[in-house]
């Protein structure tokens, strides 16, 4: 199978309307086809994208249309949406029917963190369901994607060698952020041997949108390069990358993709040295912004209020924040914690940023924004 690294991601297809599950099915099988012609093969969706239409979609777009050695499919269990025990195979089964395969290439348990890792995989067994399911020969690969710290990380593929590959977010901008760790998660997976799917490249769609000092510079050294050019090969510049995963939206988005992964190069000294500068002038863009954040991190709860103030202004500065990748992460990361913290007076920090902001106004309207907006349904409420 092709080793080009652009992988096809189905969680951003495009639509005829406002309706998620309203699918432009003909350009969708443009899409695809032209992403096949360029020699591009890895497809990955989900039991929930688009509220349940995206593997439909890539049955009629890709399986109903394409020979089965021409592609690899991937596609994810609800992990976070466990249902009883004895419903897993059927799941399962329908995903197989959904997407018209007798096999996935690749599958995932979805959005696995510290605390579904405990309350749901292990208790129902997931990772063994996947072993016997590749044994029967219905899935190739087992994987699952990750949205939480590096220490976790390492915890869960410690206890299960079966894993072959995980899926975590990463690109110049999160890759050192302290809720996203993806450079941290990624050195994890790479100690225990595993291959590397990357998700939100262009951190969805905000490094498609540069200041325009960042664009300036990454004219002046491609004149025609997009902005998504600069965020994909960043990724695919990693070694151990099985793919980079782009969520396209039409048509255009496909050519412009194809067109520099066909022949990819990785970056260079002056590339890396643009995108370091390119993340530092998206910062000015922050709501809550001090000269040294991480000084709000000595406090009473010894919580580290900068990673929630920095993942805030992140989803922030995103086309869509209220679907931002950060909002799969605060729910675990609290569970460290006196939960206390949340409603605890800061005042007393705002000398020590000279009184940048209102440190209790910011970090109790990001907790209130990443506790209402988080994808995962298992927090408490107190």
């Amino acid at each position: 199978m092709n080793s080009r690294k652009l992988g096809f991601g189905l969680m951003r297809l495009p639509l005829n309307s406002d309706n998620p599950t309203d699918i432009d099915q003909q350009q969708l099988n443009q899409m695809v086809d032209l992403f096949i012609k360029e020699g591009f093969t890895y497809f990955d969706t989900s039991y929930v994208y688009h509220n349940g239409e995206s593997e439909i979609a890539i049955k009629k777009a890709l399986v109903e249309r394409h020979d089965r050695n021409h592609y690899v499919l991937a596609s994810k269990f609800p992990t976070f949406q466990m249902p009883d025990d004895h419903q897993i195979e059927g799941i399962f089964q329908e995903q197989l029917d959904k997407c018209g395969v007798e096999y996935f290439d690749y599958y995932l348990l979805h959005n696995l963190n510290r605390v579904l890792y405990e309350r749901e995989v292990e208790k129902y067994h997931l990772f063994d369901y996947m072993k016997k399911w590749k044994r029967e020969g219905k899935i190739k690969h087992i994987g699952f994607s990750y949205h939480d710290d590096a220490f976790h990380l390492d915890k869960i593929l410690t206890e299960h060698p079966e894993v072959e590959f995980v899926q975590i977010v990463m690109n110049y901008y999160d890759d050192e952020e302290p809720m996203i760790q993806g450079k941290a998660c990624y050195d994890v997976i790479r100690k225990h041997g595993c291959q590397v799917v990357i998700m939100e490249p262009v951190k969805g769609g905000a490094l498609m949108n540069v200041p325009s000092s960042a664009l300036q510079k990454m004219q002046s050294l491609h004149k025609e390069a997009s902005t998504a050019s600069y965020a994909i090969r960043y990724c695919a510049s990693y070694d151990g990358v099985l793919a980079v995963l782009s969520g396209m939206s039409s048509l255009e988005q496909v050519k412009d993709n194809t067109s520099y992964m066909k022949d990819f190069q990785p970056l260079s000294h002056e590339e890396y040295d643009i995108l370091r500068y390119t993340k530092q002038e998206i910062m000015k863009k922050w709501k809550y912004q001090c000269n040294d954040m991480s000084v709000l991190d000595d406090n009473v709860y010894h919580v580290p209020l900068s990673a929630i103030l920095r993942t805030y202004n992140s989803l922030l500065i995103q086309p869509n924040p209220t679907f931002g990748a950060e909002l799969n992460y605060y729910k675990s990361f609290r569970t460290a914690y006196d939960r206390a913290f949340e409603k605890a007076d800061y005042s007393s920090l705002n000398a020590k940023i000279n009184d940048a902001f209102d440190v209790n106004i910011a970090v109790k309207e990001a907790i209130a924004f990443l506790i209402q907006n988080s994808f995962q349904g298992y927090i408490e409420d107190n």
